[in-house]
């Protein structure tokens, strides 16, 4: 009985043993990774300074303004800045619906798709489209919206670092949301 011990003992022993001593081979090196990065809620509060327009804005940026409503909204953690922008509409909203759209896809050589996503809120006057640009354009999103009569305002998010798409994809995404939430939220005065 001994002896059917030991050697089930050891035929249960011998391949662990033969897994652990066989790992002493070449050594591999690890593939480059990015680190994780995770941010906090975004707490938004409204933006209502001398402009034709107020929204909502992300308490952890600074915004600074430009001048003629001009603003850049600055994320120094991310190492980006959303580019704001307001037009009067006088009689050009067609003009301004193209240079919106021309500066978008001047990106298209380097990305790798376009999402146009339209946006609409008749009941405040609202109108517009959300940019969504993929791959290592030189922005990630873009938008513009208008009330189609008197205001147009558009955004571009840029980083300040070289692009690469899988390592900014968490901060544009968060910053993306905050897009949205500014869009979203825009009052006319």
């Amino acid at each position: 009985m001994n002896t059917i011990k030991r050697f089930f003992a050891l035929g249960v022993l011998f391949p662990a043993m033969a897994v652990f001593t066989s790992c002493g081979g070449d050594v591999v090196p690890k593939p480059e990774a990015y680190l994780r990065l995770d941010y906090q809620e975004a707490d938004y509060m409204m933006y209502n300074k001398d402009c034709a327009f107020s929204f909502a804005a992300n308490s952890k940026a600074t915004i600074v303004n430009k001048g003629n409503c001009n603003l850049d909204i600055n994320y120094p953690d991310m190492k980006a800045t959303v580019y704001l922008s307001y037009k009067p509409v006088n009689n050009d909203l067609e003009r301004l619906l193209k240079d919106a759209q021309k500066h978008t896809y001047e990106h298209v050589i380097k990305a790798d798709g376009i999402q146009e996503q339209p946006f609409m809120i008749p009941e405040k006057k609202l109108y517009g489209m959300f940019y969504q640009v993929g791959g290592d354009a030189a922005t990630n999103a873009q938008f513009y919206v208008t009330d189609s009569v008197s205001h147009f305002v558009s955004g571009s998010l840029y980083f300040y670092v070289k692009p690469n798409y899988d390592s900014l994809m968490p901060a544009a995404n968060y910053i993306k949301n905050d897009m949205r939430t500014l869009m979203e939220s825009i009052q006319w005065k």
